[in-house]
């Protein structure tokens, strides 16, 4: 059966609530052995929900890399603010990966041109942002906000593993964007981590 695509009953009920500039927030790169955690805030107008060419939104792990690169200048197009923001590999090892995400949800936030009224996340609330805040289970699958974000998030992070990849083209970044994949596990046991892997996680800290 086919899983309901992301809606905007959530902003519509904030938007009629009062609050205008509704954020949408994810990550992409929590579960990687390598690599960054990327964040991205995206804040919609009430009449993107009437937009066509947002209908397609949807978890960006659901779509493929030519679908996200299709949806993403359409939502940066339809979006009245968006921003992005970084916790390095070295940060996630230090901090661990739920407080790295955090990191970068903040500073996502800070990088937009105004702060917002609401914020709605995926999976992980913000202790330290003084705003209302609901955090939804698989919220990229239910809001079209955080969809919004999670395609922005992952489509910043995929491109920055490119880089990474011709800069240590032994272990296959662009192919598997630093996620503990098959090839990539083989890579570490071949060559062992590269300055861009997380020490903390499992994999990595045993080579």
């Amino acid at each position: 059966m086919t899983r309901p695509a992301p809606d905007w009953t959530l902003e519509q009920a904030l938007w009629r609530a009062g609050y205008t500039l509704v954020a949408g927030l994810d990550e992409a790169g929590r579960g990687a052995l390598a690599g960054p955690v990327v964040a991205a805030v995206v804040v919609f107008p009430p009449q993107a929900a009437k937009a066509s060419a947002l209908q397609d939104l949807n978890d960006s792990k659901a779509l493929t890399p030519q679908a996200r690169a299709g949806l993403l200048p359409v939502v940066l197009q339809h979006a009245f603010a968006w921003a992005v923001g970084w916790a390095s590999w070295e940060e996630v090892d230090r901090l661990g990966v739920p407080q790295a995400t955090r990191l970068a949800m903040m500073r996502a936030l800070q990088a937009l041109p105004q702060p917002p009224q609401f914020l709605l996340l995926d999976h992980l609330l913000l202790p330290d942002v003084p705003l209302p805040q609901v955090a939804l289970p698989k919220g990229d699958a239910r809001c079209a906000s955080i969809a919004a974000a999670s395609i922005l998030a992952k489509t910043v992070r995929d491109a920055y593993m490119q880089g990474l990849d011709r800069a240590y083209p032994a272990y296959g970044f662009a192919r598997h964007k630093g996620y503990g994949t098959r090839h990539h596990r083989a890579a570490l046991e071949q060559h062992g981590p590269a300055g861009v892997h997380r020490r903390r996680f499992a994999p990595v800290g045993r080579k």
